[in-house]
């Protein structure tokens, strides 16, 4: 502030000055290594301008280096708070170049596994944006229910985070009983859990004075900003891949897509969740209508054999080597294939020369476009107000930085 005064002490005039804030990248509500470079005046924000690319991981290039199965670890560390999405997005884009489809029973395996990812997810954002906004305790919520969902993946393949289980063609190992116990489990305890953040948040005043009415992005700005997933049915948009463009077996799934009206912070938490509850339907369905028969494809040249048969059978443990050497070619094309992730459309471009190597692949990942849109929402808000902005958002950085 500059006040400016006469020699007798009279006040003539307050103005203010306009000052360029750099906000990250090593803030912690900045969700990463997000760093902003903020133009204020007082405490109000006339731009916001994302510097992004500190975390150099070029995604893209190494997966013109890799045979198309090795690639499948690297979509784990895009999104890897719901790295199950980041799977599934690549492997139905190889599988739509192949020309092949899955069996039924791994069609609703890849389902169940998506909607805990998507659940998993938005526990974390949710969760994250409490803390930022002064709200602890509903991170330690989120993160009880979120540690229920790890343990499920761990059952089904080993991992917790990073989990590497779809595959071209199928997926790694199939439920086990015990597994479809737990996760119907789940299923009965999360709405009542997810009342228990609704009643830490929904009606809270403070939660309420943060969000309500900040943030702010009309149904048609956010459409003209690339905006997806929640983001854009918060602002009113009722698009959702699952329903619009189906894959899998979500055409035979019932669900509803909420959406918001205002297009605020608030109306992008409600949206999630919403979700969350709509998740818990899908996961009961396909638990129910879940066929017996077989989780990866009949065709030995794109599925490598059973790991157990490999240590006891020459001829498997040569067909081993050789998928884990070789792989498969690809015939020549090109496809694009997008799946209704946590964060919004995750689509995969691949080019195929006819190898067992991408010639070109190009991830259309949701954080990166939806990041675009942080000037917009936070023009004429406080200072404050970005950081309920940038959590509404919920970039992950490994995939923006991609």
């Amino acid at each position: 502030m500059v006040d400016n005064r006469d020699i007798n002490g009279d006040e003539e005039a307050v103005t203010t000055k306009e000052l360029t804030l750099s906000f990250g990248p090593q803030h912690p509500a900045s969700h990463g290594v997000l760093h902003l470079v903020l133009d204020l005046q007082g405490e109000k924000v006339l731009r916001a301008d994302p510097d992004i690319g500190y975390l150099h991981r070029g995604t893209e290039k190494l997966a013109e280096n890799l045979l198309y199965p090795q690639f499948v670890p690297y979509t784990d560390r895009l999104d890897y708070m719901c790295a199950m999405s980041n799977n599934l997005g690549y492997v139905l884009a190889v599988e739509k170049l192949l020309g092949i489809e899955v069996p039924e029973r791994a069609k609703y395996l890849r389902v169940i596994a998506a909607e805990l990812s998507r659940l998993a997810g938005h526990l974390v954002c949710i969760g994250a944006w409490g803390v930022d906004l002064g709200a602890m305790t509903v991170l330690l919520y989120a993160f009880r229910e979120r540690e229920m969902i790890l343990d499920l993946f761990e059952m089904l393949c080993g991992g917790r985070m990073t989990l590497t289980y779809m595959r071209i063609g199928g997926v790694r190992w199939d439920a086990t009983d015990l597994f479809k116990e737990k996760c119907a489990e789940l299923c009965r305890v999360m709405p009542g859990r997810i009342d228990e953040y609704e009643r830490l948040l929904t009606g809270n005043r403070i939660w309420i004075k943060r969000n309500k009415n900040v943030g702010v992005i009309s149904a048609e700005d956010a459409i003209d900003l690339g905006l997806s997933g929640p983001n854009l049915r918060g602002s009113g948009v009722s698009w959702d891949l699952r329903r619009d463009e189906p894959y899998l077996v979500y055409d035979r799934l019932d669900f509803e897509i909420p959406v918001g009206q205002v297009g605020d912070c608030f109306d992008r938490y409600l949206v999630r969740i919403e979700e969350m509850r709509q998740s818990v339907r899908i996961i009961e369905q396909c638990l129910r209508d879940m066929p017996d028969g077989p989780f990866v494809v009949d065709m030995p040249e794109i599925v490598p054999p059973p790991k157990q048969d490999v240590y006891k059978n020459m001829e498997a443990l040569i067909h081993h080597f050789k998928y884990v050497s070789h792989s498969f070619k690809v015939p020549k094309g090109e496809v694009y294939h997008a799946i209704e992730a946590p964060k919004g459309e995750l689509g995969y471009y691949i080019v195929s020369d006819g190898s067992e190597r991408p010639f070109r692949l190009k991830i259309r990942v949701p954080s990166f476009v939806n990041l675009q849109s942080t000037d917009h929402m936070s023009r004429g808000e406080y200072l404050a107000d970005v950081v309920a902005v940038i959590s509404s958002l919920d970039p992950v950085f490994g995939e923006c930085d991609k």
